[in-house]
């Protein structure tokens, strides 16, 4: 099959390769992610470089502005986030430093988690104190009811072939209007967005990497921890959770963010924040698996299908919703 989009990116690396010493027959496939974008990894003739990274980004889908914006936005915060070396803002490329690739997931075990971890609330409250409004666009009510909406249309509807009753109708509605109401209460500074374990990368320096942040908002302060901790790809016993997410808590109390004086206040919003992510997460790989054929999510549907449950068992006034939700436990056919 041609690739018509590989053949541009070459002769456009062809004009960099001086200034970078490139090596062009190295261009090799690094990773795709979940959107439109792939990333390839090219060696450079320059030991001070090594390797360096290619992203892909098709302009009609996704537009590299976005990103190049929260890039400096984060390195200005103290984030290493990828370095940009070159663009192509109209044909949709960039060239950027390498980052490695040992992410969190593959690096995340008994022993390494708590310095891992400690090292991302680092970074996490490094980009928060940095927060400022009308920065990054609003995470406001319209968003996060989008959001929700792609758990009834593409994981009830499409996924399951549930067709909703009007009660059922009227009490995922209800729900969503209690989550909506909690997470706009809650404090704002910078969201990530996917603050989670595939994209963050173990580094020798100013550990970690941080990548994938272009969707970045202005929103609820919770939302990044509720990635990191209850994350779709790697799962940790509630006490070990809870320590961090109380360890965040104080760094964030002792650094002047607005976080709650009481922990359990700032507990709850963050299993509201994170069961609003959840129910947008199983729309999202459901989507991913029937609109664009990447059906490699669904095995990551039951894990967070139970988060979903057990947060919505936790409080009275999401019972209703746990009790739908593990209706669709047996019709899980992943």
């Amino acid at each position: 099959m041609t690739d018509p989009r590989l053949y541009t990116l070459r002769n456009w690396l062809k004009g960099l390769k001086p200034s970078w010493q490139l090596d062009l027959e190295t261009l090799d496939s690094a990773s795709a992610d979940a959107s439109f974008r792939r990333y390839f990894r090219i060696k450079s003739q320059n030991l001070d470089f090594g390797t360096l990274i290619v992203m892909d980004a098709p302009p009609q889908h996704e537009p590299l502005n976005a990103f190049i914006r929260v890039d400096f936005l984060l390195a200005e915060a103290g984030l290493n986030v990828p370095h940009i070396l070159e663009e192509n803002v109209t044909e949709g490329f960039l060239l950027l430093n390498d980052l490695g690739n040992e992410t969190y997931l593959s690096a995340l075990n008994e022993n390494t988690a708590d310095h891992l971890y400690q090292d991302a609330i680092q970074a996490l409250v490094k980009m928060q104190l940095a927060s400022k409004p009308d920065v990054l666009p609003n995470y406001d009510a319209a968003l996060l009811q989008r959001e929700l909406d792609l758990f009834p249309e593409w994981y009830l509807k499409k996924h399951l072939q549930i067709k909703l009753s009007e009660t059922q109708n009227a009490l995922i509605k209800n729900a969503f209007e209690l989550i909506i109401q909690n997470n706009l209460a809650q404090a704002k500074v910078y969201v990530h967005r996917d603050y989670h374990s595939r994209n963050l990368m173990v580094t020798e320096k100013n550990n970690p990497g941080v990548l994938d942040f272009q969707d970045a908002v202005y929103g609820p302060i919770t939302y990044d921890a509720a990635s990191l901790w209850r994350d779709a790809y790697i799962a940790w016993p509630e006490e070990r959770v809870l320590d961090w997410v109380i360890k965040f808590w104080e760094e964030g109390r002792k650094t002047g963010l607005p976080m709650p004086t009481d922990f359990g206040q700032f507990y709850r919003d963050f299993e509201w924040m994170g069961l609003q992510r959840h129910l947008k997460v199983l729309g999202i790989f459901a989507r991913l698996s029937h609109r664009d054929g990447k059906d490699g999510y669904l095995k990551d549907i039951p894990l967070v299908l139970e988060y979903a449950i057990a947060t919505a068992h936790r409080y009275i006034e999401l019972k209703p919703l746990a009790r739908l939700l593990e209706s669709t436990r047996v019709r899980q056919d992943v």
